[in-house]
């Protein structure tokens, strides 16, 4: 069935869309590609400090970055970007990159042109169970299936999650 050419307004007030916890973090959907049409997800992530996915490369897709609150280190390419509030990073596909927090807690926009991705979170993810950052892992993260579940969505694991880059 392909998507539908047009969609219908919507409005989410702050807190609301559907929310996951994912590799630490918490995920609230703003957008998913059912409601844009697949145009377009709109993700706002909640980490804390670490909180950063292996380096990867999407071949679908290409990615952006806002931040809220707090600060990241991007790494898109060559390049190493330290964004702090109101800073905005674009990361075109088929380019490695990835993000770690810095500060001790950080709120930004993921977001990408052509939706699908999102799914990959709904599939990898589990439904929060409040709005706050998930408790502990009960253990590390199943990589195989991880990178498994990212090829079935064109992104390809290049390398571990980046470390932050001071003592804090």
């Amino acid at each position: 069935m392909s998507s539908p050419t047009t969609t219908r307004p919507y409005h989410l007030a702050e807190g609301e869309g559907p929310a996951l916890w994912h590799l630490g973090a918490l995920l609230t959907f703003k957008a998913t590609s059912a409601n844009t049409g697949g145009r377009l997800w709109v993700q706002e992530a909640y980490g804390a400090r670490g909180y950063a996915p292996p380096v990867h490369k999407h071949t679908r897709e290409d990615e952006a970055f806002y931040v809220l609150d707090g600060e990241l280190t991007l790494y898109v390419g060559d390049d190493v970007i330290v964004a702090r509030p109101g800073d905005f990073a674009w990361a075109p596909r088929d380019v490695p990159h990835t993000f770690c927090v810095e500060s001790e807690t950080a709120k930004f926009l993921a977001f990408s042109t052509d939706g699908g991705m999102d799914r990959f979170f709904f599939a990898t993810g589990e439904p929060a169970g409040a709005l706050t950052l998930p408790p502990p892992p009960q253990g590390p993260p199943d990589v195989e299936a991880l990178v498994a579940a990212m090829a079935e969505y064109g992104v390809e694991m290049v390398g571990p999650p980046p470390s932050p880059r001071t003592g804090g």
